[in-house]
């Protein structure tokens, strides 16, 4: 059943020659219900050579873009076509919102000031209705619905993958899930109260020293897996203390160690916090972030930034920190002008209330996928090791959670989980391994033909190196000849 809207019109229609083929694409406009909510837009790209099916992008951060219909799925191959190449009817929306132009991309969360915008983004509704509408389209263009249609998004768009199977369980025949922010509000919380710390004076370690602890970490656990090629791939094996790094009596003293101040900053990122109060969502905590995330200074943007936080929200500070803000300023307290730094979420005294409606939007947690699975539903679900924004530990927790409902002979006939090592939140900057796999394939053949994934290869697209992309909790451990051949790599638990 569709959502309810009132209407649409198509807004452009063109003939569009490009790297991915010849293919019309369309815009159009999904009108709210609430007169003061923004549209929902979203495109299609209709492929001369179609193949009789569709795939729907996800988007990132706050959304207010349409994603690119012409891209590649998240952690994509470099030696495989696009999915509009391969003769998909490809679609996306902005998910119900407009970015300002002015702010930093993904990163404009004032539409949160109105309900309807605020559950088409945070809840999904913008999902389905672009499901429906862009479905309408394809039909209304090739004359039959699609064989299949799948979804593939990492971040917001991974959390938006899962939304659609917990859902809509019938709406899509495979999902891709990448790297997926599902428990929205509980990472909020964590982001709020990493923001008050590194906020301190003091606190905040510059990228000499982000580049101090990720090289530190790396050169502790690097030889873990049995060989040292700047990945940690056994991250379940690697116990790094950051005390390690003191300055002489716990003093700033430059940038070869870390101050007493920087110690707590990097233990309390990489440490789970919990909020002394319960949330409608029923979520208690949010993991942390593995040491070689946040302490990456070549990707700083994500992780610590390379200021610290302050009011105004510089834009150098993390990404994650400026999220806070934005959600704090019209998502809780909805006034513009609030100071980030003024709310604790250990303590939100009078807007717990607020906290615990958002948290029934936000966290999309329902681990019973089995609805899905009796549908016939396929699910792809992948999470770089070093993530720097969305916790890897976070993912595997809500995949122990389905494996809990489902058991885990029942979640093995619908659902895969990897864990790339060195892989970091959508190959942002220099990763250590910048993952590219073809997972559409793979799910294809699961969706189409019965044939589960097996024995997957990633390859690093910036080292021309594959590794065996080996499946929770496995990880690749060398076992000799060539490190840049997953050959040369068993999965081992």
């Amino acid at each position: 059943m569709s959502l309810p809207t009132t209407g649409g019109r198509v807004t452009a229609a063109a003939e569009v020659t490009g790297p991915a083929g010849r293919y019309c694409q369309a815009d159009a406009d999904l009108f709210p219900v609430d007169p003061a909510a923004p549209a929902i837009k979203l495109r299609v790209a209709l492929p001369a050579g179609w193949n009789g099916k569709a795939l729907m992008f996800g988007g990132g951060g706050y959304n207010g873009t349409i994603p690119d219909v012409t891209a590649n799925v998240p952690f994509g191959p470099a030696d495989r076509p696009v999915p509009l190449a391969r003769g998909y009817a490809t679609f996306a929306s902005d998910s119900g919102h407009q970015q300002n132009p002015a702010a930093p991309p993904s990163l404009d969360g004032s539409f949160g000031a109105n309900d309807e915008a605020l559950v088409n983004f945070a809840a999904g509704d913008a999902l389905k209705k672009t499901r429906d509408a862009s479905l309408f389209l394809i039909r209304h263009a090739y004359g039959t619905k699609p064989a299949e249609v799948y979804f593939a998004g990492g971040s917001t768009g991974g959390r938006e993958a899962l939304n659609v199977a917990q859902r809509w369980p019938a709406a899509f025949d495979g999902v891709i899930s990448a790297y997926p922010a599902w428990n929205n509000l509980a990472e909020i919380l964590d982001l709020g109260y990493l923001t008050q710390v590194l906020s301190r004076p003091g606190a905040f370690p510059g990228p000499d020293k982000q580049k101090l602890v990720y090289d530190s970490v790396v050169k502790a656990c690097d030889g873990l897996d049995g060989v040292v090629d700047g990945i940690v791939s056994n991250p379940g094996g690697c116990h790094f203390d950051p005390r390690a790094l003191r300055c002489p009596a716990g003093a700033d003293t430059g940038p070869a160690c870390l101050s007493d101040p920087q110690i707590g900053s990097v233990v309390a990122m990489s440490t789970p916090f919990r909020w002394p109060y319960r949330v409608a969502s029923g979520e208690t905590q949010y993991p942390g972030f593995p040491f070689l995330s946040g302490a990456d200074m070549r990707t700083p943007f994500l992780g610590f930034g390379t200021t610290a936080p302050a009011n105004p929200m510089p834009v150098t500070s993390g990404y994650g920190m400026q999220y806070w803000d934005q959600w704090v300023k019209y998502f809780l307290t909805r006034d513009p002008g609030q100071n980030s730094l003024e709310i604790d979420p250990r303590r939100p005294g009078k807007w717990l209330d607020r906290i615990n409606l958002l948290s029934t939007i936000e966290d999309r947690n329902n681990a019973d996928l089995r609805p899905f699975a009796r549908a016939g539903g396929k699910l792809i679900l992948m999470h770089g090791a070093a993530d720097e924004l969305v916790s890897p530990y976070s993912t595997s927790d809500y995949y122990e959670r389905v494996r809990a409902v489902a058991g885990p002979r029942a979640t093995d006939a619908f659902l895969r989980y990897y864990v790339v090592p060195g892989a970091n939140h959508a190959n942002f900057g220099t990763p250590a391994l910048a993952a590219g796999w073809d997972s559409l394939t793979a799910l294809e053949r699961w969706v189409e033909s019965g044939r589960a994934p097996g024995n997957q290869v990633v390859t690093d697209l910036t080292h021309a190196r594959t590794r065996p992309l080996c499946e929770y909790p496995g990880w690749p451990r060398y076992r000799g000849g060539d490190p840049g051949s997953a050959s040369s790599f068993a999965c081992t638990r």
